[in-house]
């Protein structure tokens, strides 16, 4: 960690300030949803066998200290990184020549398409089966051919920020963590604890800090934004396709038991009151219970039948809030559902395309020294420079000159102290940290079965301290803290990209195959922050918590 560039914070707290601080704390969350089932390690199952209780959130007790500069420059470009996924997500064949693991697959499930020879698909399932299969759902649906054109992104890109621990003066910069292009939770808590914060500095809980001031707190648009991002996609999808004309509904593909319930609670009683637009949950495993496609409709609009009404409704748009981790997929009823899903004329968020381009593979394939790929997507030279200056060094586990280089220093201990193993997959508590890579690689066996991680060196973040209250306990010091910036886009596969304020106007426009951006806004911001000695962030997974930014120039 580098030494810290920020003021001393946060103020001490008397044994009464603390107390009247947490009285008010956990008040005002209950109160306004910012909450989470508890785990069964801290309330039993035998305590709460119906799963009805809820606890604060895991929250900080002040706002975090993070550079004006930063968090402007991170929202600004938020809309760039929109349509370049939108774009990477429209480009299937960029997507198999950067990824020759996804390339071969294209070309073995071809040739067993027409041979009826199944043992070229097993070189890549050997790799990573999950993705594999994931592609295979892809190709399946274009071999019937697609009934929806439409795709929604809700987005968010994760940074931390950067100081140069060679050079004292170096000014703060944000370094890309990942992309996340399928279920970017916690937008409705991210919200809720911006507010948090503001109430308790409204009512005198905070002792005086001279960092501590309302023009500092900024309020997070985060549950409006990603609301109206999922409106957008239901306008969009028009009439009902059924006959005869059912009523449309907004369809949330949860996990079961969810603890996080309440951050998608939020978005999903936004779209009510403020779009007047139903929503239902639909837990992954029950799928094809409660869902169907017609085969006499070649629409396929899907229908969902909610178990406590006697009429089905039509699906505009289908927000996965799960399926996105191969735990998810241990049923053999689970690739058939995901499938069942993709193949229907629901607007997807995200589409399987739109899931597996925010593999790490891409993001290293972007980050690699003088890429060529980002001209492909985004025309401005200035554009291009913005996101290239967020990169860190990623280096593939694969047989290039690049790849031999990476497994040499993810193989020494000493090179590997300053380096993050990453697979490609999403979910929290899967990345493998400095000293424990090399075990770690070698554990896997054949070194064909590395190309399924990228390594990434580590971000140095100034030092910083806090408060974190989980479960009802406090623990105080160093934290670091990890920015995500939420962003909305929905696009037309195949078409001619729009110019202009809706469309960005920084992708190739004119260009064929490409998509035609509709609507692409930023959509609020997320900072979770975890102690220094843990390494994953992920508040879901464990390990972090929520917080709200507070602007400092540095």
């Amino acid at each position: 960690m580098a030494a810290s560039t920020y003021p001393v914070y946060p103020p001490d707290l008397t044994p009464e300030q603390k107390e009247y601080l947490l009285a008010s704390l956990n008040d005002w969350s209950i109160a306004h949803g910012l909450a989470v089932r508890p785990s069964p390690a801290f309330v039993s199952e035998d305590s709460d066998p119906s799963g009805v209780l809820a606890v604060t959130a895991p929250v900080t007790l002040f706002p975090s200290l993070f550079p004006r500069s930063c968090f402007e420059e991170a929202r600004s470009i938020q809309k760039t990184y929109n349509e370049l996924y939108a774009a990477i997500a429209s480009d299937e064949e960029w997507l198999g020549e950067v990824m020759p693991e996804y390339g071969q697959f294209l070309i073995c499930i071809a040739y067993f398409i027409r041979q009826r020879e199944a043992m070229e698909v097993l070189l890549l399932i050997e790799v990573d089966d999950f993705i594999a299969e994931l592609w295979k759902i892809h190709l399946t649906v274009k071999k019937e051919g697609y009934v929806q054109d439409l795709s929604l992104g809700l987005f968010r890109s994760d940074y931390m920020v950067h100081v140069d621990p060679s050079t004292p003066s170096a000014t703060p910069q944000i370094k890309q963590v990942e992309f996340n292009t399928i279920a970017s939770s916690f937008g409705g808590l991210a919200s809720q604890v911006s507010l948090l914060h503001q109430h308790l500095l409204s009512t005198s809980a905070y002792p005086p800090h001279p960092s501590l001031h309302p023009s500092a707190l900024p309020t997070n648009p985060s549950i409006p934004s990603l609301a109206l991002a999922l409106a957008t996609a239901h306008s969009h999808y028009g009439p009902s396709k059924s006959t005869p004309p059912l009523p449309l509904c907004i369809l949330f593909v949860v996990q079961s038991p969810e603890r996080n319930i309440f951050d998608q609670r939020l978005l999903e009683y936004a779209l009510l009151a403020t779009h007047h637009i139903p929503t239902f949950r639909l837990p992954f495993p029950l799928t094809s219970l409660h869902t169907s496609i017609l085969p006499t409709n070649p629409l396929r609009p899907l229908l969902y039948s909610p178990p406590h009404l006697p009429h089905p409704y039509e699906v505009s748009t289908l927000y996965f809030r799960a399926s996105y981790s191969p735990a998810e997929y241990t049923s053999p009823a689970a690739f058939p559902s995901r499938l069942h899903l993709e193949r229907s004329a629901a607007i997807k968020c995200p589409s399987i395309l739109t899931h597996l381009a925010g593999s790490k593979k891409v993001q290293q394939v972007l980050a690699a020294p003088s890429s060529p790929h980002l001209a492909r997507f985004l025309r401005s030279p200035a554009s291009r420079a913005r996101l290239t200056r967020t990169f860190t060094a990623i280096h593939p586990l694969d047989a290039s000159p690049a790849g031999v280089h990476a497994k040499a220093l993810a193989l020494d201990p000493t090179s590997a102290a300053h380096y993050v193993l990453k697979p490609q997959r999403e979910g929290g508590g899967n990345n493998i940290y400095r000293g424990a890579i090399p075990a770690f690689l070698k554990s896997l066996g054949e070194e064909r079965m590395w190309r399924g991680h990228i390594l990434m060196e580590l971000i140095e973040p100034p030092g910083l301290r806090n408060v974190v209250l989980r479960e009802g306990v406090l623990k105080e010091g160093e934290v670091v803290g990890e920015l995500g910036v939420y962003g909305g886009v929905l696009w037309r596969a195949g078409g001619e990209r729009e110019g202009g304020e809706s469309g960005g106007g920084e992708s190739g426009g004119g260009e064929k195959g490409r998509g035609e951006v509709l609507w692409n806004e930023e959509a609020g911001w997320l900072l979770r922050t975890k102690g220094r000695e843990s390494e994953e962030g992920g508040v879901a997974a464990g390990f972090g918590a929520v917080d709200s930014v507070l602007l400092v120039d540095v």
